[in-house]
């Protein structure tokens, strides 16, 4: 909030993804709360700073449903106090951190002390996923209840489950909790040793192919067990064309899944690795062009729920290298709302409500959250965007510790104006 306590912002775009309403309206905050909205108003506290908002957007904060954290035990690509102010400047107040630490989330332990770390960050809200099994036991299940009890957002390996036995004891287990249960849809073995999606152009570019049958035989595998066992489970990371035909499929009989892509998956495609920029390779792989169009329009209609970011940073060690040797992953935080923007938004092919809510609302819906619109009385949890003003991504610009992004040195059209809330 501003020094003054209260501000008005006047004549601003409230987007409500919740509502599904786009208003120019005049909105006072103060205290840590909305005090006012409507579309005029005239009785104001004495000393409110009034900012005009002819051309900004106020809507709720973004909420990442999977990014990686650093910290601990790679504290050179990102910690958490970085990973917040990426957060922050990106537009995003609550971010879910991946278990994939040293040590893993797979204990009350780590848990417990990664929640105390974020206790003193109090600009991003962080959530904990936790392992679905001891990485260092194999197939060894975590104490599910406990860590449910601890506060974990949810469960996720993170990787694909090719051992169905275990994926069914998983489900069975977490039933009763109450707790999501994220899985990557995958089998490894089919994926091998594939750095992008398999098709013409990865021909094309002499690189291996990781095949889309990978994801699709994957989704078809969990739709059935999730049909005949009930657990909700949500899909992480889906990339391809026939995984969102088959989404569709299960949601249309009321299978109880949600799923997610990844902002990557929406921009570029394998087209785009002509370049071999090792900051394009990324897990899954960017798929083809149908793909990509696949993944819009399932946005758009719904059968894809959110988008995640899945920010990953790495040391520019680590990342200049041949593509095919390069880790996979790439920041996000900062760019995702700006670059979809322009590229969906702008473009009329998506609205900016349902972007919002790819990025919003639905995530915490994903997560069995109870979402509220935005009236008078409700806490702060908004974010100021303006879609017009323009800057450079540079080292210097970015708020993360790295910069492993193709979009580097780039000029791009939109910013979170963190200073007016």
């Amino acid at each position: 909030m501003t020094n003054s306590s209260h501000t008005l912002l006047r004549q601003i775009q409230v987007l409500d993804p919740v509502a599904n309403t786009s208003i120019i309206n005049d909105v006072l905050l103060g205290s840590g709360i909305i005090q006012a909205i409507d579309t005029h108003l005239d009785s104001i506290p004495p000393e409110t700073k009034i900012i005009e908002g002819k051309g900004l957007i106020l809507a709720p904060g973004l909420m990442d449903l999977y990014s990686y954290s650093g910290e601990p035990g790679y504290e050179d690509r990102e910690t958490l106090n970085s990973l917040a102010a990426a957060a922050v400047a990106g537009g995003f107040t609550r971010v879910a951190i991946l278990p994939d630490t040293t040590p893993p989330i797979d204990n009350l332990a780590t848990l417990s002390h990664l929640k105390q770390q974020t206790q003193s960050i109090p600009s991003v809200t962080f959530d904990f996923w936790a392992t679905l099994t001891h990485q260092q036991k194999g197939q060894q299940m975590t104490e599910f209840a406990e860590l449910a009890r601890g506060g974990v957002i949810g469960f996720t390996d993170n990787q694909g489950i090719e051992n169905l036995g275990l994926l069914r004891r998983v489900l069975e287990y977490l039933k009763p909790l109450k707790k999501p249960l994220a899985i990557v849809a995958e089998f490894p073995s089919l994926k091998g040793n594939g750095v992008m999606r398999e098709g013409y152009f990865s021909t094309t570019y002499g690189l291996t192919g990781n095949p889309s049958i990978t994801e699709a035989t994957a989704v078809a595998t969990i739709l059935e067990m999730v049909a005949s066992i009930q657990t909700p489970v949500h899909l992480m990371r889906i990339s391809t064309r026939r995984a969102v035909e088959l989404i569709a499929w299960g949601k249309a009989r009321g299978i109880p899944i949600t799923a997610s892509t990844t902002w990557m998956h929406l921009l570029l495609d394998s087209t785009n690795i002509a370049s071999y920029n090792p900051n394009l390779h990324i897990d899954p792989p960017l798929g083809n062009p149908d793909d990509r169009l696949a993944l819009i329009e399932g946005i758009s209609q719904g059968i894809i729920d959110a988008i995640a970011v899945d920010h990953h940073g790495y040391t520019y060690e680590e990342k200049t290298v041949p593509f095919a040797e390069s880790p996979p992953g790439a920041i996000g935080l900062e760019l995702v709302l700006p670059l979809l923007w322009q590229t969906l938004v702008e473009t009329k092919t998506l609205s900016a409500l349902k972007l919002w809510k790819a990025l919003s609302s639905n995530p915490r819906k994903c997560m069995g959250e109870i979402v509220n619109p935005i009236k008078a009385g409700h806490p702060l949890e908004l974010i100021v965007f303006d879609p017009k003003e323009t800057w450079t991504v540079t080292s210097s610009t970015l708020q993360c510790l790295n910069y492993n992004t193709p979009w580097l040195c780039q000029e791009i059209q939109g910013k979170v104006i963190t200073e007016l809330i």
